[in-house]
């Protein structure tokens, strides 16, 4: 990713600051999805959020880029759009409907492992991961059979058994959509890479309500869901411009934590917010996939340091 360096150069606090926007906000949009689903439908709902959000993503490009910030090739827009149904559509649409079965806390728990996801991915495709990640990979495994076999969260609204395997096969789909983002081609402007994921996503995801038969009513339609879908609109939209801020005037591997510190949040906002309660072995499967998780970044950081201290040497 390209950054263009300000005549002035900004204050380090800056890049701090949209890192915590990143922690608190992605960390709270599991809650917000919680409370919007209880009494609007789940696939229409996350449409309309990714069409307003990628519609407010392009006013933002065309105002602060203008309009060459959207040329790209017809691979580049390919890239976008298979991205934009692997991530906001498969990856984020899934968890908006096990959301009605699961705890925010937990969905935020399980949704950790895309890391070990992306890990398994790449080892599929030959590369070679550190001895490091292999081992985060195999104690994230025990981890999520963990949280998987601790039984539902108490005071979630609605409970099913396939809710938590709903969430697995969402991050699946968030995983092979980063590593498709990763190898293809992707156009040069990194919102507008965003805007036209989230428009292909939304459509998607409101095609799918349609077809589902879901129907929005106004008057049934609470104030605490208007107020979740209306806070993953606008700060979702926010965090994503602070990720790509941070992600430019930060170290990766710092960019990274977010991995790790937004389940913690989910997990005390549930608690906090909505009465969600976790047991012992919940609260262990947790602990066991976050630590799974920090050893799969550190040991994806050293190994980049290695390949790149390899390379200043020849």
């Amino acid at each position: 990713m390209t950054v263009i360096e300000a005549p002035t150069r900004a204050p380090a606090w800056l890049a701090w600051a949209a890192l915590g926007v990143v922690y608190v906000v992605w960390g709270s949009t599991y809650l917000a999805i919680r409370f919007s689903v209880e009494t609007m439908p789940p696939l229409l709902s996350a449409g309309a959020r990714f069409l307003v959000s990628g519609a407010l993503l392009c006013l933002a490009v065309l105002v602060f880029a203008g309009r060459g910030a959207f040329r790209m090739t017809w691979p580049q827009f390919g890239t976008a759009a298979l991205v934009g149904v692997l991530l906001p559509a498969w990856g984020n649409g899934l968890v908006v409907v096990a959301e009605r079965h699961v705890a925010s806390g937990l969905a935020a728990l399980l949704v950790a492992c895309i890391p070990l996801y992306v890990v398994v991915l790449r080892r599929l495709t030959g590369q070679r991961p550190s001895p490091m990640t292999l081992a985060g990979v195999a104690i994230g495994l025990v981890g999520l059979a963990v949280l998987l076999l601790g039984g539902p969260v108490a005071g979630t609204h609605g409970t099913a058994w396939w809710g938590p395997w709903l969430v697995l096969l969402a991050a699946l789909g968030w995983a092979i959509g980063t590593v498709a983002g990763a190898r293809l081609p992707v156009p040069p402007n990194p919102v507008t890479f965003s805007a036209v994921g989230m428009l292909v996503g939304g459509a998607l995801l409101t095609f799918g309500g349609v077809v589902r038969g879901e129907r929005v009513v106004l008057a049934e339609v609470s104030t605490a869901s208007w107020l979740g879908w209306g806070y993953c609109v606008l700060f979702g939209s926010l965090a994503f411009s602070s990720y790509v801020y941070a992600l430019g005037r930060l170290p990766v591997s710092t960019v990274a934590t977010y991995a790790y510190v937004n389940p913690v949040i989910a997990v005390l906002l549930g608690v906090l917010l909505a009465d969600e309660r976790f047991g012992p072995a919940q609260f262990a499967g947790g602990l066991v996939v976050l630590a799974a998780v920090v050893l799969v970044v550190r040991g994806e950081h050293r190994a980049k340091e290695l390949v790149t201290v390899s390379e200043g040497c020849r």
